[in-house]
């Protein structure tokens, strides 16, 4: 059983492939989602017969995710394969994850996700890719998870 997960909400964007939820391969490109994600996939397709393909929802770079979204759910449709999905904090130890200039998204204890500025960039850690895929931590529910601040 070969699994994917992609980690598209920075740069470099990440994707491992797993064999029986154990990571075999790692792939770290750095670019535009639009521009690199279809690159790696194609290579993984051909490669690889795909079960499922796990992805990174949110937040995150709206753009990025939002091309992730598209262009993952076309392949799982496509080629049949199911689809999950979790939010970012779980690859980079619950740190801050960029958002818009020098504000930063932040994970509360109760999984509330809120907008701050960051004062201190030492705080934050790079998104790692499991060697081991907890698939209990992700869902079906794949849509993007943009956590927009309110406009005022």
């Amino acid at each position: 059983m070969i699994d994917i997960l992609v980690i598209p909400i920075s740069t470099p964007i990440l994707v491992g492939v797993y064999e029986n939820n154990k990571l075999i391969e790692t792939i770290k490109k750095d670019g535009k989602t639009s521009d690199i994600l279809p690159v790696i996939i194609e290579d993984i397709l051909n490669g690889y017969k795909l079960s499922s393909i796990y992805y990174v929802n949110g937040p995150g770079s709206y753009m990025a995710i939002k091309i992730a979204y598209i262009f993952l759910k076309s392949i799982t449709i496509t080629k049949d394969i199911d689809f999950f999905a979790t939010n970012g904090f779980k690859f980079n130890n619950n740190t801050p994850i960029k958002a818009l200039g020098k504000k930063y998204f932040f994970n509360s204890k109760d999984d509330k996700i809120t907008i701050k500025l960051l004062k201190d960039l030492n705080t934050i850690e790079d998104f790692e890719l499991p060697v081991d895929l907890d698939v209990t931590i992700f869902t079906k529910d794949c849509l993007p998870q943009y956590n927009l601040p309110a406009v005022y």
